[in-house]
């Protein structure tokens, strides 16, 4: 027997799934399979990808109700929430809905001598490595766009939600997308980076880690394969003086506390204006000591535990530097703290830019708040980081926050909301997040060549 892929439950750290890893021998067949089947998809009319996908995306949404627990067992997100299915959904219809006017040719120009146009044409096969913290709408941004625009898939999802990727192929197989159109792969890191290093993919789409970015651009090295990456964040919130305090509390905390604050765009940091700084801290306490952590399978779970124990270890160190710098705690330990996944949250204030729990990711539900004086305060300390995924600015003041967004290092700017994919703006990032850009006509442009047409007529 080869490498076996483990998945552990948070919930009680029992094996929940396991399946075996590909050897590169039979990696390499698989990813050949695809390739032969390219091009008689991408020669299918349009309508017919994209009603295939469509078909797909419902039949994943089928299974909503096996879906749901499976998740709480595999990464710890509790059943209240009632999975993916809405977003997933969202973000395939848009891409689909607007895959005719992205993909169409570009017209350059035609008269009696010329015709020229740019048409839009697939790599080939694409890879798509995807997350746990929300496995099926990380996975579909890409997929559903992939296949529509004529490429084939191999997706190879995280260990951690192990059955995701095999869920996502069964769907859209029992609607009618070809086996060798679109493949869940069980790979191994060698695996993965030997298929990468040799040119077995056209386009490489990740979204993890930043070592884990690190090691596919690594493998892809001198291959001239594409890679799309959307790495780590540490995205703030600015409340200013005239914000409507009770809902940037409300959204700003939501942001930084759901899903046990394991969100890609998930805040991390709050700068908040001197005069409502008092009375911000005291709102967003009261609603995390409302929370209740516990087994995600119970309904009345708000909180349920970190997806792995070794990501709660992190984020509790990142709070016992800062509280021993001289950072102020405001919420107690949970009863139901074991130590181990089950986390309890935390809001530190008297926070400095030199602790770590400000500067490194946590992906944990944890956040720092600090008071500032001005908006060029706030910029500077928006931009003092390594990340670039999202901000979050909180005013009354269109043309103030347009002014302030475009002095940000980041890859979307939201007013008065934050922590969400609107699948008609391009999802990106900038500076140790990554680069490239999913969803929108971006996403589609970034999953296609440019070939360019210049035709000369023969005349009389």
């Amino acid at each position: 027997m080869g490498q076996m892929l483990t998945c552990v439950s948070p919930i009680d750290g029992s094996v929940f799934a396991e399946r075996e890893a590909l050897d590169l021998e039979t990696a390499r067949a698989e990813v050949a399979r695809l390739r032969a089947a390219q091009g008689a998809w991408a020669a299918r009319p349009l309508a017919e990808r994209i009603e295939l996908v469509m078909a797909g995306v419902a039949a994943v949404g089928a299974m909503n109700d096996e879906i749901v627990p499976e998740l709480a067992h595999m990464m710890g997100r509790p059943v209240r929430y009632g999975g993916e299915f809405g977003g997933f959904n969202e973000r395939a219809s848009h891409m689909a809905a607007i895959a005719e006017e992205s993909l169409a040719d570009i017209e350059v120009g035609e008269d009696a001598s010329f015709k020229r146009y740019i048409k839009r044409v697939p790599h080939g096969v694409v890879f798509v490595v995807a997350p746990w913290n929300y496995p099926y709408m990380t996975a579909i941004n890409t997929v559903a766009p992939a296949l529509i625009a004529g490429n084939v898939v191999a997706l190879k999802h995280a260990t951690q939600t192990l059955l995701v990727g095999e869920r996502m192929a069964a769907a859209f197989h029992s609607a009618g997308v070809p086996e060798d159109v679109f493949a869940n792969l069980y790979l191994g890191h060698d695996v993965t980076s030997a298929l990468i290093a040799e040119k077995a993919f056209d386009f490489v789409n990740f979204t993890g880690s930043v070592g884990g970015g690190q090691a596919m651009e690594r493998a892809a090295a001198g291959t001239f394969t594409g890679v799309g990456t959307e790495l780590g964040g540490k995205d703030p919130g600015y409340v200013m003086e005239d914000a409507d305090l009770d809902a940037a509390v409300e959204t700003l905390i939501d942001g930084a506390m759901f899903n046990s604050g394991q969100c890609c765009c998930g805040i991390e940091r709050i700068y908040v204006h001197e005069s409502r700084f008092d009375a911000f801290v005291d709102k967003a306490v009261a609603i995390v000591k409302g929370y209740k952590l516990g087994n995600p399978l119970d309904p009345d779970t708000t909180m349920g535990p970190m997806a792995h124990e070794r990501f709660a270890q992190e984020v509790r160190m990142q709070i016992a530097e800062a509280v021993a710098e001289g950072a102020t705690p405001h919420i107690e330990r949970f009863a139901e703290d074991d130590n181990g996944a089950y986390l309890s949250p935390q809001i530190l204030t008297n926070v400095t830019h030199e602790m770590r729990v400000m500067r490194d990711e946590s992906f944990g539900p944890v956040v720092g708040i600090m008071k500032v004086a001005s908006d060029e305060e706030a910029i500077a300390l928006m931009n003092d980081s390594e990340f670039g995924l999202t901000a979050s600015l909180w005013t009354q003041d269109l043309e103030r926050a347009a002014r302030i967004g475009d002095q940000l290092e980041t890859g979307t700017v939201f007013m008065n909301r934050a922590d969400y994919l609107d699948p008609g703006l391009c999802w990106t990032g900038c500076k140790n997040t990554g680069r490239g850009g999913g969803l929108s006509i971006i996403g589609y442009h970034n999953l296609t060549r440019p070939k360019s047409y210049h035709m000369k007529k023969v005349t009389s």
